[in-house]
C-alpha cells in the first residue's frame, strides 16, 4: 500500500516525509472473515515533519525540478533507461529519446498505445505508425492555420447577439474617448465594431467613471444598458490595480501562483483564503502549468478580493451579462465568474477559488454560497461596484427573499462607504395610473413617495444618485409594431398555428403558466412546427441548449414563460406572440422588447380572449394608449383547413396525455405494491386497468389519426387563384402562396387607407 505524500497535505499544514512507511501487525480476530487478514495491510509513518502550505509547495516544486534535471541529464548523456517488461513502457522510452511534435496532444498518444498493444506488432512498426499519425496531424494543423491566416479562436456557444462587428478594419472609437473609457476597453470596442455609444451610454459613463456617482438608469430595451455598468466596473478594477501595485496598470502578471490540486484539499469553512490559480477571462478552467524547471520562477500575488458584483433575476441573463463583460474586458485581464442555480455548486466553488474580480450571480445561489462561508465571498467590504440589473423585478415583494438578506448584509456588516451602485431597467420609472376611486384615496395621504425613492431605500442608496430616464411615454421602442387578435379561448390555438404557418421566422411565444407551455409544446410538435420549450421546471443545461438552437435556426419557435422576458438579447427575433396577455405592464414591455432591438423592426401580437380583457385594458391605461391597437389581418378562407388540422392534433394530444399519465400512475402503483408484497387494487389504477388488447387498440387508433393528420399537413393551406385565359380541366388552378409577405408588410398593407 503506497500513499503519495502530495495527498497528505491538508489545507492548513503540510507533511514532509523523512522516514519510511512500515507495516503494522493486525490481530486476525479483528476481521469478521478469517481470509481478510491476508488481503488487508496497514502501514504507518513515524518520521515526518509539519510545515506551512507555502513551504510544502516550494518543496514539491524543488523535488519535481530535481527529477526533471536528472531526467534531462540522463537523456543528454545517453544513458539507457531500465528495461521494462511491458510493451507500453518500451514504446514510451523510445518516444522520450526522440523529440515529439508539440502539436500532438497526449490523448492521441494514449489512443495509439491502446491500439498497438497487439501481440503481432513490433516496436519498429509501432514507431512508424505513430510517426505517420503525427505527420498527418501536423499537416492538418498547418493547412487550417494557413487558410485562416491566424489561429482561430475557440467557438463560444452563445445565443446572444454576436458582439463582433464587421470583418473589415477596426472601428473608429474617437466618439468614446470623451466618455473617460480606459484605453484597453477602447481597444476592445474597436475590435468589436462599436464606433459610437448609444444615448444611455453617453449619459451614464461620464458621471459613473469620472465622478463615481451611483447610477439609476432607465432606457428602452436593446439600448445597451449592460455596457453602462460593465465599463465603469472594469475602470474601477483597473484603478484598484494601480493603487495596489504601481508597476501593473492594465495587464495581469504573467507569472501567477499555481494551484496544485494534488497538494491541497478544498479549504475548510474556517479558513478565510483559498488557493488562487492562474486567472483567465471566461469560465473555462485554466490549464495547470508544471512548476519548477530551468529558468522557471514563481511569484506569489496578493490576495485578490471581490471587486464587482452583478445581480440578475434569471440564470440566462447572468450568462449573457458574463459574455458581454468578457468581450469588453478582453484586453484588460479582468476575470469573471458566474454563480447561478441549476448548475453544479462544486464546479462554481472551484471557479470562485480562482478569486475572480467580477461575479455575476442570481440571488439564491449566491446567498447559499455566502452562508456556506466561501472564502472569496467572506470579505465584501472591499466591493467597489454593486449592480442590480432589472431592479424593479428584483425588489418586488415576495420574489427574491435572498436579495433582501443580501442587501441588508451589504448595508450593515459588509458596508463600504465608497462602494458604487448601479441600478438599471427598462421599466424603472414606470408609474401605474390607478382608477379614479383609488386616486382619491391616495390624495388624502400627505406624503407620497415616488417609486424611485422606494427603490433607492430597498437597494440602499443613501446619497444623491445620477438618475437617467430615456424611456418614452409608451415605454416600448419606436420600431415595434403592436397589434392584436380578439378571439375565444378555444380559437387561440387556431390563430397561433395560422400565424406560425403563414409567417415563418424567429418567433417567441409567451404564456403565463408552465402547464400552458407544456400543452402548446406537445400540440405544435404534433403539427410539425418543431417548438423549443423554455420554462423554470426544465434542467438548466436543456434551457441553455434550447436557447442556442433557437438562435442558430433561421425559422424556429420558442415557447417560453416570463423567465425569458427580461434582458435576453437573442438576435433577429422577428415576432413576439403573447398567447396569454401578461398580468403587468412591465412584463408586457419586457416581453415585447425581445424583438425590435438595436433599431431593427419587430412585431408584437396579442391574442386576447375573454379572460384577458381586464389585463389588456390595464396595460393600455398604464402605457397611455389612447387608441386601440390595430387588428391583425387574417385570411378567413384558410381558417377551415387550419381548424381541421388543429382539431385533429388536439385529439391526438389529449389521448397521448391521458395515456401517458395513466401509464405512469399505474406503473408506480404496481411497483409500490410489489415492494410491499401486496395485491394490486384495481380501484387504484387509472383507466380501470386496461388489458393488452385495449392498449393495442388505443395505440392503433392514435397511429391512424397521426397518419390522417400527416396527409392534411402535406396539403397546402394558403392558395391563390391564378387569373389566366387558359383554365385547366378542373377549373381555376390552385397554387401555393409564393409571395414572401412578412407579418409587418401584411399589417401595413391592410391598415393603409383605401
Amino acid at each position: 500500500m503506497k500513499v503519495k505524500k502530495s495527498r497528505l497535505i491538508s489545507s492548513k499544514r503540510g507533511v514532509v516525509v523523512k522516514g519510511e512507511w512500515k507495516a503494522v501487525n493486525v490481530d486476525p480476530s479483528v476481521f469478521s472473515d478469517e481470509g481478510l487478514d491476508g488481503l488487508v495491510c496497514f502501514e504507518e509513518l513515524t518520521d515526518y515533519s509539519l510545515v506551512e502550505p507555502e513551504k510544502a509547495i516550494t518543496d514539491h516544486t524543488q523535488t519535481t525540478s530535481k527529477a526533471k534535471k536528472k531526467r534531462t541529464a540522463r537523456e543528454e548523456d545517453g544513458e539507457e533507461k531500465p528495461a521494462v517488461k511491458k510493451k507500453k513502457r518500451q514504446k514510451k522510452s523510445k518516444q522520450e529519446e526522440e523529440p515529439q511534435d508539440e502539436s500532438v496532444p497526449d490523448e492521441t498518444l494514449e489512443d495509439e498505445d491502446e491500439e498497438d498493444e497487439g501481440p503481432d506488432v513490433t516496436p519498429e512498426t509501432q514507431h512508424k505508425t505513430s510517426k505517420k499519425k503525427k505527420q498527418r496531424k501536423k499537416k492538418k494543423k498547418t493547412t487550417t492555420t494557413e487558410e485562416a491566416g491566424a489561429p482561430s479562436p475557440k467557438k463560444n456557444k452563445n445565443w446572444s447577439r454576436t458582439l463582433v462587428g464587421s470583418e473589415g478594419p477596426s472601428a473608429d472609437v474617437t466618439a468614446w474617448k470623451d466618455l473617460f473609457v480606459p484605453a484597453p476597453v477602447l481597444q476592445a470596442l474597436s475590435v468589436l465594431g462599436f464606433s459610437a455609444p448609444t444615448p444611455i451610454q453617453a449619459l451614464a459613463l461620464p458621471p459613473a467613471i469620472r465622478d463615481r456617482l451611483d447610477i439609476l438608469g432607465a432606457a428602452e430595451t436593446g439600448s445597451g444598458k449592460t455596457l453602462c455598468f460593465g465599463i465603469p466596473m472594469i475602470h474601477s478594477i483597473l484603478e484598484w490595480r494601480k493603487a495596489s501595485d504601481g508597476e501593473q496598470t492594465t495587464d495581469r502578471p504573467e507569472d501567477t501562483e499555481v494551484c496544485v490540486e494534488s497538494l491541497y484539499l478544498p479549504a475548510s469553512s474556517e479558513t478565510t483564503d483559498g488557493c488562487p490559480a492562474p486567472e483567465t477571462s471566461g469560465d473555462t478552467a485554466p490549464e495547470q502549468e508544471e512548476t519548477g524547471g530551468a529558468g522557471q520562477t514563481q511569484r506569489k500575488t496578493h490576495k485578490q478580493p471581490l471587486l464587482g458584483l452583478v445581480l440578475t433575476p434569471t440564470r440566462e441573463l447572468a450568462v449573457q451579462v458574463k459574455h458581454h463583460i468578457d468581450a469588453v474586458a478582453s484586453f484588460t485581464g479582468v476575470t469573471t465568474a458566474i454563480v447561478v442555480g441549476g448548475m453544479a455548486p462544486q464546479k462554481q466553488h472551484r471557479v470562485l477559488m480562482r478569486r475572480p474580480e467580477i461575479v455575476i450571480a442570481t440571488p439564491g445561489r449566491l446567498w447559499e454560497m455566502i452562508r456556506e462561508k466561501h472564502p472569496h465571498l467572506q470579505n465584501l467590504r472591499q466591493l467597489r461596484c454593486l449592480v442590480i440589473d432589472e431592479a424593479d423585478r428584483m425588489v418586488e415583494k415576495g420574489h427574491f427573499a435572498e436579495l433582501e438578506n443580501l442587501l441588508e448584509m451589504l448595508g450593515t456588516s459588509q458596508f463600504n462607504p465608497s462602494r458604487q451602485t448601479f441600478v438599471f431597467s427598462a421599466t424603472l420609472t414606470m408609474e401605474h395610473s390607478l382608477p379614479a376611486r383609488l386616486q382619491q384615496k391616495k390624495r388624502k395621504k400627505t406624503e407620497q413617495r415616488s417609486r424611485l425613492q422606494l427603490l433607492m431605500e430597498k437597494v440602499g442608496i443613501k446619497g444623491k444618485p445620477k438618475v437617467i430616464d430615456l424611456t418614452r411615454r409608451e415605454a416600448t421602442v419606436e420600431t415595434l409594431t403592436e397589434t392584436r387578435i380578439n378571439c375565444t379561448k378555444e380559437e387561440k390555438d387556431l390563430f397561433l398555428y395560422y400565424f406560425l404557418l403563414q409567417y415563418p421566422g424567429r418567433s417567441m411565444v409567451f404564456a403565463n403558466s408552465i402547464d400552458c407551455i407544456k400543452r402548446l409544446s406537445a400540440l405544435l410538435q404534433i403539427l410539425d412546427c418543431a417548438p423549443l420549450p423554455l420554462h423554470a421546471n426544465m434542467h438548466q443545461k436543456q434551457r441553455l441548449k434550447n436557447l442556442e438552437r433557437f438562435a442558430e435556426a433561421d425559422s424556429c419557435v420558442l415557447l417560453t414563460t416570463d423567465v425569458a422576458a427580461r434582458g435576453l438579447d437573442i438576435p433577429n427575433v422577428q415576432h413576439v406572440i403573447h398567447y396569454q396577455v401578461p398580468r403587468t405592464s412591465e412584463t408586457y414591455v419586457h416581453r415585447s422588447g425581445r424583438t425590435a432591438r438595436a433599431a431593427r423592426e419587430g412585431l408584437s401580437l396579442l391574442l386576447i380572449g375573454p379572460d384577458d380583457l381586464m389585463n389588456y385594458k390595464k396595460i393600455c391605461r398604464t402605457l397611455e394608449k389612447s387608441e386601440e391597437l390595430p387588428v391583425f389581418p387574417v385570411q378567413s378562407a384558410c381558417m377551415s383547413a387550419i381548424k381541421e388540422r388543429v382539431t385533429l392534433a388536439r385529439k391526438i394530444e389529449k389521448m397521448e396525455y391521458f395515456h401517458g399519465r395513466e401509464k405512469q400512475h399505474n406503473s408506480w402503483v404496481r411497483q409500490a405494491s410489489e415492494a410491499m408484497e401486496l395485491d394490486v387494487d384495481e380501484e387504484l389504477l387509472l383507466g380501470g386497468g386496461k388489458d393488452e388488447d385495449e392498449e393495442r387498440e388505443q395505440q392503433r387508433l392514435i397511429k391512424s389519426l397521426k397518419k390522417q393528420l400527416k396527409q392534411l399537413i402535406a396539403q397546402p393551406v394558403f392558395t391563390r387563384q391564378m387569373k389566366t385565359k387558359y383554365p385547366t380541366q378542373m377549373g381555376r388552378l390552385q397554387l401555393p402562396l409564393t409571395t414572401a409577405d412578412t407579418a409587418l408588410a401584411s399589417l401595413s398593407r391592410d391598415t393603409l387607407p383605401r
